[in-house]
């Protein structure tokens, strides 16, 4: 994966210090050279650009229940899942309600949650060595989209399709990204835009695609395909979440930013713990 950004010098501010201190071993910014040998067709594409909502703040929302968060919403999710789904958005109306599952830890949505979870026992079985936990997840997840802007369906669909900026050079920094799927996905031509609540781009989307809930279809949109892809794509090339170097080494190939590692394990620790990230703890993500 990967920002859809030119790539300037890396530069890190004191904020950033500050927040890597006490969530990067020592040393770790060797990884980010590292994870710059990818290539740009393995690296996701995601972007940052999109409007965010508040970030959460004031009193803390009480957990739900463990055994009712972790509850996987759809029986089908247990039963196999086809080796190849099919790869596509589904239209869906746009007056569904909201999921009205209990929210989680600091008010994430309880269908994020699920996903999540759900995700984190998909992998626990397809890939153990990898460690995955949901509240990495829920940290990429709450960077990248806030969980769909906190708006998602039952079946984990957002009220309305998430995209990022068009990458037709038009947007300051960004990357031109030319068309690798005649708009099937990204719903436009000439150009290609980062997909979905965990923000993939067309190509790599149907590299790792992956169905979460069991329909026999990897939508970017539905937050169940979309955090076992991610997952996935984390987990690729053997990287271990619970070695802190190699999960620094994997959120760098979502975005080559060590504030953006920064943000997504405080997020991550947040949702873990259930305390709100403190400001030095979220550098700002160039």
């Amino acid at each position: 994966m990967g920002r859809h950004r030119k790539q300037p010098a890396t530069t890190v501010r004191r904020s950033s210090i500050i927040a890597l201190t006490g969530l990067v071993p020592a040393g770790l910014v060797a990884v980010t050279a590292a994870a710059t040998d990818t290539t740009t067709a393995e690296m996701a594409a995601v972007e940052h650009d999109l409007p965010e909502l508040d970030t959460e703040t004031g009193p803390e929302f009480a957990a739900a229940p463990q055994a009712e968060v972790a509850e996987v919403v759809h029986a089908e999710a247990k039963q196999s899942r086809s080796a190849t789904p099919e790869v596509k958005t589904v239209a869906l109306p746009g007056d569904r309600a909201v999921s009205d599952m209990p929210a989680g830890p600091l008010g994430i949505p309880g269908i994020a949650v699920a996903a999540y979870q759900n995700a984190e026992q998909q992998l626990a079985v397809e890939n153990p060595n990898c460690g995955m936990s949901w509240s990495l997840l829920a940290g990429i997840g709450r960077v990248e989209s806030t969980h769909a802007f906190g708006k998602a369906d039952a079946d984990g669909n957002p009220i309305k399709a998430v995209y990022g900026p068009v990458l037709d050079g038009s947007l300051s920094g960004n990357n031109v990204i030319h068309d690798s799927d005649g708009g099937a996905l990204d719903g436009i031509g000439g150009y290609d835009r980062a997909i979905g609540p965990m923000q993939f781009l067309p190509e790599t989307w149907e590299r790792y695609a992956a169905d979460g809930n069991a329909d026999g279809i990897a939508d970017p949109q539905n937050l169940y395909d979309a955090a076992l892809t991610a997952g996935k794509y984390l987990c690729d090339g053997g990287l271990n979440m619970r070695d802190l170097s190699q999960q620094s080494k994997a959120i760098l190939r979502y975005n080559n930013s060590m504030a953006y590692v920064a943000n997504v394990m405080a997020w991550s620790g947040s949702y873990s713990s259930g305390l709100a990230p403190k400001p030095q703890d979220l550098p700002r993500i160039h």
